[in-house]
């Protein structure tokens, strides 16, 4: 069976550096009335339910029952998780409504960085008997990557300091960071502040939904065109830290590479990293990368990666974009990679 699925909706909150005053729940529940709004469906209209988090980041397990229950899991909903970035459980509803099961999900995802600190809790997900036990964290391992495209030609501080500028020079609302950001002292040698993304707290959510449904709730809808997800070895000491062949792969499976797109919303937490997905994409100077600021100017850990995936399709939705390529990655130093495209009706 094959279905048209489509991105119909996208809605995410302010990424502020502190929410201590609001839970996980109070900061997610506005955004779904929001996406849910747009289209003007309630919550027992949607057919499917996917959600994206980290028990890491909140601090206790099965963290994600408590914003289903503010979701509204009874009577009963048809529901999953995935405990990453909500790129992977839109991945897991487009699946959904390819079978034919439901004609319309909600995908939301969200994360609150702010009360730990985010670059040792992300040393967790590391090979937990050579890395972890060293603790190298999210930063360092970065800069690694940094170094190694300056020492093989691809990049300098100078390109690395003017993507930095260019991210936050958005209009973007939602943006944490906005406008002139001083490149900042180093962090961890070769990245300066200005290379790093911002440690903030945030939620998205997108609605899918198939064939003619999408037209009924959306002017223009984002078709899905094509989406795959790829991951690198997970010990660093294999890899290429200067190419991304998992972002390649899945963006040749996905149809990137079959005809030219317009833009590409980019999920690199860090400068150095768009210098390796711009390789591993063919991406040139034509396209527009991260007109939204990408994860340089918000980044929401959990909800970045669905963030792009919506930000690329809003542009569609507003007639800014005919065929964009929307990029999450979730790993240190981009190990796992989704990539997908989106097409509006032609003009």
């Amino acid at each position: 069976m094959t279905r048209d699925i489509a991105v119909v909706a996208f809605a995410k909150s302010d990424t502020l550096r502190s929410t201590d005053e609001l839970s996980e729940v109070e900061m997610l529940m506005p955004v779904l009335h929001d996406v849910l709004a747009q289209t003007g469906l309630k919550t027992a209209d949607i057919g499917f339910t996917c959600s994206g988090s980290c028990d890491y980041l909140a601090g206790r397990a099965f963290s994600f029952t408590l914003a289903l229950d503010g979701v509204g899991a009874w009577p009963p909903i048809s529901e999953s998780h995935v405990e990453t970035d909500g790129a992977w459980a839109l991945y897991e509803a487009w699946t959904k409504l390819l079978s034919g099961d439901a004609d319309t999900a909600l995908v939301y995802s969200y994360g609150k960085s702010s009360p730990g600190s985010l670059r040792d809790v992300l040393t967790r997900q590391l090979d937990p008997y050579y890395l972890a036990p060293l603790w190298p964290d999210s930063v360092a391992l970065a800069a690694l990557q940094a170094q190694a495209l300056i020492d093989a030609g691809d990049t300098d501080e100078h390109e690395l300091a003017a993507i930095g500028a260019r991210s936050r020079a958005t209009g973007n609302p939602r943006a944490q960071l906005k406008g002139p950001v001083p490149h900042g002292d180093y962090v961890v040698r070769p990245l300066r502040t200005g290379d790093c993304p911002p440690v903030g707290d945030g939620a998205a959510a997108v609605v899918l939904a198939a064939g003619e449904r999408a037209r009924e709730l959306c002017g223009r809808p984002a078709w899905i065109r094509g989406i795959d997800h790829r991951i690198e070895a997970h010990s660093l000491g294999v890899r290429d830290l200067t190419d991304s062949p998992s972002t390649r792969l899945a963006a040749e499976k996905a149809g990137v590479f079959e005809r030219p797109v317009d833009t590409a919303e980019l999920h690199a937490p860090f400068t150095s990293q768009e210098v390796v997905l711009r390789k591993a994409l063919r991406l040139d100077d034509s396209v527009r990368v991260n007109p939204s600021g990408g994860a340089l100017a918000a980044n929401p850990m959990m909800a970045a990666g669905l963030a792009r995936i919506g930000e690329a399709a809003a542009r569609v939705h507003r007639g800014e974009s005919d065929r964009a390529l929307a990029h999450a990655t979730s790993g240190p130093c981009l190990q796992q990679n989704l990539v997908a495209v989106l097409e509006g009706d032609p003009r």
